[in-house]
């Protein structure tokens, strides 16, 4: 691979990854029985999100919470767990696909709600489902540049309002089986909020190392995956397919500069059971070695990584390896090596 495809870092450590996980557990047999008459009208069976997608439930937030407050508690969990002061903060940045308005930048209210230094830069980097991963892999090349020293990845989503209107618009009945079948992966995602914190590896020893690792764009596939608050409209087979055809190149090609045949976990980005089972038969990855969230969760968007690394944590031991790995719509693929 050319370019920046490539990334090494040379002294940056992951020092905490926390999340807020939304309260209220909307389950795909309740979605099931809002559906049915439309189900009913045109011959699909129930159960199709547990026993196709493996998403048995998801989380929504609760009435008054909201998809940034939670971020800024996710950010306060981190950063207590690093050890750092928001003083010390010199980058936060934000990369929930979930947005509200299209100014000001989501970034600002998580700086505000984190208390963070007026000096310390924020912004939103935007690239769907691959943003935390993004947003990771940009705080670590400025810290180990020396513009920064330490930053905060943080990810709020909110999949309530799209999930209301999905339901409501194909409740409607004027619509035949290829348009539900296009709003199905709406039905699959859920509420959730993540953050972690990076700084200078020397400065901390026992923080996670954060190696470095590979992206790779397959652009030509841009329409396969479009969504707005409206719904989220998906061509499955061929995104399916373009998305593995980009996997399995970007995982090939890595080859020449990592090994990662033998992680002890591979943290996916959650999607469904389809997607998981596609990528493990073509990477050869041990199944053993890679937890799922979305069975519970559903699919949290750039959340989804860091919400799995927070709750595999505790079940990891130090000199681990852990593969970061995600795609996202657009397409665009990213894998981030770290050293636990």
């Amino acid at each position: 691979m050319n370019g920046n495809a490539t990334t090494r870092h040379r002294n940056v450590a992951l020092l905490s990854v926390a999340s807020t996980i939304a309260p209220r557990i909307t389950t795909s047999a309740e979605i099931d029985q809002r559906l049915q008459p439309v189900l009913k009208k045109l011959r699909l069976p129930q159960g199709l999100l547990q026993r196709v997608a493996g998403v048995h439930e998801r989380r929504n937030w609760d009435e008054g919470q909201t998809f940034d407050g939670a971020a800024v508690s996710a950010g306060q969990q981190a950063l207590r767990e690093a050890g750092i002061d928001a003083s010390q903060v010199g980058l936060m940045i934000n990369t929930s696909v979930t947005r509200k308005h299209l100014e000001p930048s989501v970034a600002v209210r998580i700086h505000h709600g984190l208390g963070l230094s007026s000096s310390a830069t924020n912004f939103d980097i935007a690239n769907a489902c691959l943003g935390f991963v993004n947003g990771m892999t940009l705080a670590a090349q400025l810290i180990d540049s020396g513009q920064v020293e330490y930053a905060v990845v943080i990810d709020g989503e909110d999949a309530d309002e799209i999930q209301v209107n999905t339901i409501e618009r194909l409740s409607q009945g004027a619509i035949n089986r290829k348009a539900f079948m296009s709003e199905f992966a709406s039905l699959t995602l859920g509420s959730g909020a993540a953050a972690a914190v990076l700084g200078p590896a020397d400065k901390h020893p026992s923080g996670h190392r954060m190696l470095g690792g590979v992206t790779r764009a397959a652009t030509q596939f841009n329409g396969l995956c479009v969504g707005s608050v409206d719904g989220m409209f998906t061509d499955a087979k061929a995104l399916l397919k373009g998305g593995m055809e980009l996997v399995v190149s970007a995982w090939t090609e890595a080859k020449r500069d990592w090994n990662w045949s033998g992680m002890d976990r591979y943290i996916l980005h959650q999607v469904s059971d389809v997607h998981t089972n596609a990528i493990l038969k073509a990477t050869g990855m041990d199944r053993s070695r890679v937890p799922l969230t979305y069975p519970r969760f559903g699919n949290v968007g750039p959340a989804s990584i860091p919400i799995t690394l927070a709750q595999e944590a505790e079940r990891l031991s130090p000199g681990d390896r852990v593969l970061l790995m995600g795609v996202g719509s657009g397409l665009n693929t990213a894998m981030m090596e770290l050293a636990w």
